[in-house]
């Protein structure tokens, strides 16, 4: 297979999760060719610039993580005048491109009139795509993350052709309804018949775990390129591996121990900050790697009732001397 045929995968945008230190490590893996953003949320003002470099610091060094993949900058919100004049921010800042919102499932977005709720009312999307696309340069990509609905797949083709005609250039599509959350299955076949055509391209997401789910996904979806979340956190080196396999070749997964001390550093260097929330994004993270990894079910263990930066420090430490003397006894063996 030729580079120019290979799958695009795109780093999924996840609130509270995949921040600038974690795109920073998946990155540097290798395998993917852009990252999203947590949402910045629009109202009716335009933010100050402290807010886009807070949620996007990469733009304080081009637009990219330290292994040179782009970072768009997303924006979720309803309303194309706010929304234009955010966009306009951010292109002034340097985002490399901006992404919309159309997909997240939480219903305090959703109350406020952002994310999934809009699916319901395809004409807007196409307005706040459109205010978008007008307000940045031509050259800059604005693209767009959507779920099959709100309640179930009726809206599908209008919306996504209100999306399409509005001038998006790229769409991903998360194969569950708002209605759906995060319950397997994805319904990856219901992509197949909306899919982009022409120049446009399609992404398709959701319970993308395995190689062999990516292979799935996008035959039953009919789509060019992959977007990956949970997956990813479950498997930090799924995008190479999903790369790799398409070129003919298989990679043994990213062992354990290295793993493991990623999540030690992320834990000491972003987990720190505040006392009330010790430790809540390194057990989330966790809760992810327990599906492809059994030592990190071991560590989670370990942690999960623990608050304080030097008992969870401790429990690294200890968890790190089980490791290195497997890894000693196995080389013996």
């Amino acid at each position: 297979m030729n580079k120019a045929d290979e799958p695009r995968i795109v780093l999924a945008p996840m609130e509270g999760v995949i921040d600038a230190p974690m795109r920073a490590f998946l990155t540097s893996i290798g395998g993917y060719h852009r990252c999203v953003t947590e949402f910045i949320r629009v109202t009716d003002v335009l933010l100050p610039e402290r807010v886009f470099l807070r949620l996007c610091p990469e733009l304080a060094t081009g637009g990219e993580t330290q292994s040179g993949v782009p970072v768009y900058c997303q924006l979720l919100g309803s309303d194309p005048v706010a929304m234009a004049a955010n966009a306009r921010r951010a292109a002034a800042l340097g985002t490399p491109g901006i992404d919309l919102n159309f997909g997240c499932p939480a219903r305090t977005v959703n109350n406020s009139m952002g994310g999934s709720v809009l699916l319901q009312y395809p004409d807007r999307l196409g307005n706040i795509v459109r205010a978008v696309r007008d307000a940045v340069p031509a050259g800059l990509p604005v693209t767009a993350k959507i779920r099959l609905g709100y309640e179930n797949h009726a809206l599908l083709p209008e919306i996504v052709e209100n999306i399409r005609q509005a001038g998006a250039s790229e769409l991903a599509i998360h194969a569950r309804t708002k209605f759906d959350g995060y319950k397997p299955p994805a319904w990856w076949s219901s992509v197949k018949p909306v899919m982009y055509q022409g120049t446009s391209s399609t992404y398709i997401n959701g319970e993308i775990w395995t190689v062999a789910d990516s292979c799935l996904a996008l035959q039953a979806s009919g789509c060019e390129h992959l977007m990956l979340g949970r997956g990813a956190l479950a498997s930090p080196d799924l995008a190479r591996r999903i790369q790799s396999a398409r070129r003919g070749y298989d990679l043994a997964p990213m062992p354990w121990s290295v793993v493991a001390s990623h999540v030690e550093r992320q834990f000491l260097h972003t987990d720190c900050s505040s006392p009330r929330h010790i430790g809540n994004r390194t057990k989330q993270w966790l809760a992810y790697l327990k599906r492809a990894y059994s030592q990190a079910d071991e560590l989670f263990s370990m942690i999960r009732k623990l608050h304080d930066v030097p008992g969870i420090t401790q429990a690294f430490a200890e968890h790190r001397r089980v490791v290195d003397n497997q890894c000693i006894r196995h080389c013996q063996v």
